[in-house]
């Protein structure tokens, strides 16, 4: 179930995007911001 519930919140955020270039933009965007979030925690050590 969990699974299901997973891949139906991927599938929705991919279909969110117009374009492939814009599913790119939208990977890159969230990675950058799981990077700033770790350098935060890092520093808060």
């Amino acid at each position: 179930m969990t699974r299901l519930i997973i891949l139906c919140t991927a599938l929705l955020g991919l279909a969110a995007c117009e374009t492939i270039e814009g599913a790119g933009q939208d990977l890159s965007n969230a990675g950058q911001t799981i990077s700033q979030e770790s350098r935060e925690v890092q520093s808060g050590m």
